[in-house]
C-alpha cells in the first residue's frame, strides 16, 4: 500500500508543478523516476517516452502508466495514471469556474505570456536531455536531424516519422550486424 501511495503522490506532485503539457513534464519525471527514486534507467523513460509518443494520449500521462505497471503491475498503472492526472483536474476545473471572469484583464495576460516562454524553455530542456539520451552515432544525428527536417516543413504526422525512423534505425543498424 505504501509503495501505491508513493506511486500516487510522486505523480501527483508531477502532475501539479509542471505547466505546459507532457513535454513540460518529462524532465521532472526523469528527475522523479530516474535519479530520485530508482524506479527506470535513463534508457527505460526514454523508450517510455517513444512508446508514450506513439500510443493515444498524452506523453506524460502514458508514461506514468508504464512507470507505475512496472512498479506494481496494473494496479500501479492505474494509480500512477490517476496521480499524474488528478492535479490537472482540479486546475482545469478551477480555470474553467474563473477564467471568463478575469481572462481579459492586462495582468493576467502577461502572466500568461511568462508561462508560455517558460514552457518553451522547459520543452528545450526535455529535447536535450532526450538528444544526449537517444542520440549516440551518426545514424542517430541523421535520423534526428530527417525527422526534424520532415516534420517542421512536410508537416507529416508524428506516427509515420516515428515508425520510419524506426524503420531505417533497424535497415542502417541491421545491415552492420
Amino acid at each position: 500500500m505504501k509503495e501505491l501511495l508513493d506511486l500516487f503522490w510522486t505523480f501527483f506532485r508531477i502532475g501539479g508543478l509542471t505547466f505546459g503539457g507532457g513535454y513540460a513534464m518529462l524532465p521532472m519525471i526523469q528527475k522523479e523516476v530516474v535519479e530520485k527514486r530508482k524506479w527506470a534507467t535513463d534508457e527505460e523513460v526514454v523508450d517510455y517516452y517513444a512508446v508514450g509518443q506513439c500510443t493515444p494520449g498524452v506523453i506524460a500521462v502514458n508514461t506514468a502508466t508504464f512507470i507505475g505497471y512496472k512498479q506494481k503491475g496494473i494496479v500501479g498503472g492505474i494509480i500512477a495514471t490517476l496521480g499524474v492526472i488528478f492535479p490537472s483536474l482540479i486546475i482545469i476545473m478551477t480555470i474553467a469556474a474563473f477564467l471568463q471572469n478575469f481572462a481579459e484583464i492586462q495582468c493576467v495576460q502577461y502572466a500568461f505570456s511568462g508561462i508560455r516562454v517558460a514552457v518553451v524553455v522547459l520543452v528545450i530542456n526535455a529535447i536535450i536531455k532526450l538528444w544526449k539520451t537517444s542520440v549516440k552515432d551518426n545514424i542517430g544525428i541523421f535520423i534526428a536531424i530527417l525527422s526534424f527536417i520532415v516534420v517542421a516543413f512536410l508537416k507529416l504526422s508524428p506516427i509515420y516519422i516515428i515508425l520510419a525512423s524506426g524503420a531505417i534505425g533497424l535497415l542502417l543498424k541491421g545491415s552492420k550486424r
